[in-house]
């Protein structure tokens, strides 16, 4: 099977998103002001260069200390990258305002793949799938009878992951429910579907509801997890109320919410933009 890259415009550069990438954009920035500024201290260029070096190189590193993503991966990455999401919303063909920062990529990829290997699950609950990347890097951990749910709410961005699917030999483990998230966790509940592992990434002010969703009810499994994306997001949930934006707000309040929660265990890993894992005692 040939996987390739079809749109031949070039691709915009993602910007800084997770905590460590913006944290060099401020010292590269900072470094770049030295010489504007006279009488400065000869060691404070010193420690600067020093911090970004440590700093700059760190995500790429993990990345290049992780085994590779499959071809078909590496696909929807790149066309994740290629599509001009603006403009398709511009144009209407996408009802949400989508942009390539929202794939989830290589080393989250991979971490959410050794998880679902690690904890043997067979059914899988991807709540906000975007361009499949998550969705299939989590099927192609499960066993060839194994199945993956995800959901996802704009119809182009689930027709887009489809096809990639195809082209995948792992892809028909995955079905695609289209629609708002907390909808579709309704009809799992009233269905009585079970699932080992569930990964959320969807609306961020929906998170407390979609973890009380899968908590409060038998859709997560006994000896289930829960992964929970973006809860550290952009590095805002740990600063001052008055430096957080809407959004930070929403993911510190589920970050509170899990930490104060008896039924659960978890732990925040400084993965790309953060990442929980949270198991039901």
């Amino acid at each position: 099977m040939t996987f390739s890259v079809t749109n031949s415009m070039p691709a915009t550069p993602p910007r800084p998103i997770t905590p460590v990438k913006i944290a060099a954009h401020h010292l590269e920035k900072a470094i770049a002001l030295l010489p504007q500024i006279t009488d400065t201290p000869g060691d404070l260029a010193i420690h600067l260069q020093k911090a970004l070096l440590l700093i700059a190189g760190l995500d790429d590193y993990l990345e290049r200390s992780t085994t590779p993503e499959s071809l078909a991966l590496t696909e929807i990455a790149q066309k994740t990258q290629h599509e001009p999401w603006q403009a398709k919303f511009d144009g209407g063909e996408t009802e949400q305002h989508l942009e390539q920062e929202m794939l989830t990529g290589h080393l989250e990829g991979q971490a959410l793949k050794m998880f679902v290997r690690m904890t043997g699950a067979k059914r899988v609950l991807d709540i906000g799938m975007f361009t499949g990347y998550s969705a299939l890097a989590m099927a192609e951990a499960l066993p060839e009878d194994g199945c993956l749910v995800a959901c996802e709410i704009d119809p182009y961005a689930a027709q887009f992951a489809q096809r990639l699917f195809e082209r995948s030999p792992h892809g028909h483990k995955i079905g695609i429910k289209l629609g708002a998230a907390s909808d579709t966790l309704d009809q799992l509940i009233a269905d009585q579907a079970t699932f080992d592992f569930a990964f959320i990434d969807a609306n961020k002010a929906g998170y407390v509801e979609y973890y009380e969703k899968l908590i409060g009810s038998n859709l997560l499994a006994p000896n289930g997890y829960i992964c929970a994306d973006n809860t550290l997001f952009l590095g805002e949930v740990y600063l001052s109320e008055s430096e957080q934006s809407d959004t930070a707000k929403a993911i510190a309040h589920f970050n509170q919410v899990v930490a104060d929660d008896p039924r659960t265990e978890q732990v925040l890993l400084p993965v790309r933009d953060g990442l929980t894992l949270i198991r039901r005692i």
